[in-house]
């Protein structure tokens, strides 16, 4: 029963740290669709840590697009001539982060199973 509740919080963990990484990729879109004035080239992309005023990247003068990578999770730019560079929009812990505790779930899940297997149901055992 533990190992069961421990993969529920692993997996919920996992899935919360998904999310906050999934807002930073929000709101690099949001930041990357805004038009007008200072919108070309793209904010996320202009900059090497994706905030407005931080060091530029040489190679932002190329982007002509962006992509968004679901797994992992980040945001590409992409450049003129086919190239592309991935952002620091999501912080560097999150996909690695997600992926042990992912792992951990799984682990504890598939454990949970060995250890103490579902028997069937409505059946009680001596005493019950």
């Amino acid at each position: 029963m533990v190992l069961r509740k421990l993969a529920f919080a692993a997996g919920l963990a996992a899935f919360a740290l998904y999310l906050w990484g999934l807002l930073y990729v929000l709101g690099a879109i949001v930041q990357a669709e805004d038009g007008g004035a200072n919108s070309s080239p793209i904010l996320p992309c202009r900059t090497t840590n994706g905030e407005e005023g931080g060091p530029v990247d040489p190679r932002a003068a190329q982007v002509v697009d962006y992509s968004v990578d679901f797994a992992p999770l980040r945001f590409v730019c992409e450049m003129t001539g086919g190239g592309s560079y991935v952002t620091n929009t999501v912080p560097g812990y999150v996909n690695p982060a997600v992926f042990g505790l992912v792992l951990t779930a799984l682990g504890c899940w598939v454990a949970a199973l060995v250890v103490a297997p579902p028997g069937p149901r409505g059946v009680r055992g001596p005493g019950g």
